[in-house]
């Protein structure tokens, strides 16, 4: 009842910039956390950046000082600004959200994800 719906990869050369977008829809009460992650070939999903409802940020060590992550709230909706990217930062991004959603009588909270977006840097 909870959709995860991501855009804006692509393949860009070192150096340049994306910007993803994640959308959150369906039967939602609330959403906390909500993040990206990403996942290379051969490697395990690692966490990118997260923001909490109050604007709260954390980022990987890799990304800092070159990510961006930002959020509304209203609009249910998450952006990664992502600049001088290098060939490393090549992997399938995963939007993630922390959703209390509207189900009554017990609105249960789950942990959704979208379907991916591949984002490849080349050197």
């Amino acid at each position: 009842q909870v959709q995860l719906v991501e855009s804006g990869g692509g393949l860009v050369q070192a150096g340049g910039s994306l910007r993803l977008s994640c959308a959150a829809s369906g039967r939602i009460f609330s959403i906390s956390d909500m993040g990206w992650y990403r996942q290379a070939p051969g490697k395990q999903r690692e966490l990118v950046a997260v923001i909490t409802s109050g604007g709260t940020t954390n980022y990987a060590d890799s990304v800092k000082g070159r990510f961006t992550i930002s959020r509304d709230n209203a609009k249910n909706a998450v952006w990664l600004q992502m600049n001088n990217l290098k060939p490393e930062d090549t992997a399938v991004y995963y939007c993630n959200a922390d959703v209390v959603a509207r189900i009554p009588p017990i609105n249960p909270r789950g942990d959704y994800w979208g379907q991916g977006t591949q984002v490849t840097v080349s050197s």
